[in-house]
């Protein structure tokens, strides 16, 4: 009896000093877990997990593939495509999740926090995503000596090794082809404006949204049928020539100069062509921007399929005529004789699919603009002869 006594309480000791000894293992691992997040920088900080992870890495059967914000300069399409996608995944595990309704709009936006966990499933395949968010130092503000704290962001999507093919080469296109049809179902067109704070940071976030409620379309548009006939119809052939333009090696975009005083309906006819293509609006102001290092980050930042707007182009840079005076003229065909930009004459062969009419209308371009220069000049030698007196 006093036998089995002593044996119960010597194996009641012993569990009494692994608990003990747990709860200080425990207690210590987290008080240097504070004491590094509040003392060891982060580069220290994410060395560490991550010679850590690779540790714990070689002796398990899961695979992780980081999918950051953005690749270089370019932005992610994979990361944006799984930010809309997990927005309709969201699971009863998930304890915060962000949700925001723009003015005017009926849907709620909603998205992942920080650190959170969804769990997805494709064929059977289990998936576990969380998204990472932490602050490294970005560069100075305008080259000075002041570092500014910048926001990385990334998911973590994990699963069993033997399925990286299939996740590669299925799951991933799905998630874009989802996102896809979501984003084109709460379509809103946005006016997005320049946040000079942001694009020192993080200069994903540069561009701020904001809903274009313009009620102007092409039929409410005070313009002559045909020349809104002509402007639709030349903004369909570009949408339509996105392989034309790769398969030529040219850049797929379009440009139009508009010009007149205040008031003309230069920004209805902005508003009218984004509704008729239903693009976004990027609104550029070029005399804020300090280098041209900025203009090309703001440049690199906007999306595919929108229209970006600078103003007052004229009032930003002083514009030089690229060919002296003496050399106007001396060249051997009629697009040099004629002052005849390369610019002028790409947009005349790009303005129909068929080649006999787009020759027609070179020449008919070529006249019209050497008819101009020849009634031109008595007026100049006019104007010479004028000053001279």
């Amino acid at each position: 009896m006093d036998t089995s006594a002593t044996s119960a309480e010597n194996k009641l000791a012993t569990a009494k000093t692994i608990l003990s000894t747990a709860a200080s293992v425990a207690a210590t691992v987290m008080l240097a877990r504070t004491v590094a997040r509040d003392l060891l920088p982060y580069e220290i900080q994410d060395y560490f997990y991550f010679r850590l992870r690779k540790f714990c890495n070689r002796f398990s059967s899961q695979l992780t593939i980081v999918i950051d914000e953005h690749d270089g300069l370019a932005k992610n399409q994979i990361y944006d495509a799984a930010k809309v996608y997990l927005g309709k995944k969201t699971s009863p595990s998930v304890q915060r999740i962000k949700v925001s309704k723009p003015e005017k709009e009926n849907h709620v936006n909603i998205s992942m926090e920080s650190d959170e966990q969804v769990v997805d499933v494709f064929n059977g395949i289990k998936l576990k995503w969380v998204l990472v968010c932490r602050q490294v130092e970005s560069r100075s503000f305008n080259h000075s000596s002041t570092n500014i704290q910048a926001q990385v962001r990334y998911f973590e999507l994990t699963f069993l090794k033997k399925y990286k093919d299939v996740v590669i080469g299925s799951y991933l296109p799905c998630v874009e082809k989802e996102a896809k049809s979501v984003q084109q179902e709460s379509k809103t067109i946005k006016i997005l404006t320049v946040n000079y704070n942001n694009l020192y940071c993080n200069w994903t976030d540069a561009w701020i949204p904001v809903n274009l409620d313009h009620p102007a379309t092409f039929e409410t548009l005070a313009m002559e049928q045909e020349q809104k006939t002509k402007i639709m119809q030349d903004l369909e052939r570009f949408v339509k020539r996105k392989d034309y333009y790769r398969r030529v090696g040219k850049a797929w975009k379009r440009g139009y100069l508009l010009y007149g005083p205040p008031g003309t309906g230069k920004s209805s006819l902005i508003a009218a062509m984004a509704n008729y293509l239903n693009f976004d609006v990027y609104d550029l102001e070029l005399t804020e921007l300090r280098s041209n290092s900025d203009l090309r980050t703001l440049l690199v930042a906007t999306a595919n399929r929108s229209i970006l707007v600078m103003e007052d182009i004229d009032c930003t840079i002083d514009l030089q005529d690229r060919l002296p005076a003496d050399t106007a003229g001396e060249g051997e065909g009629p697009i040099q004789q004629n002052k005849v930009t390369p610019a002028e004459v790409a947009e005349q062969l790009m303005r129909n699919d068929d080649p006999e009419l787009i020759l027609n209308g070179l020449i008919e371009f070529l006249k019209v603009k050497r008819k101009e220069d020849e009634d031109a000049k008595p007026r100049k030698i006019h104007e010479e002869s004028t000053e001279s007196q």
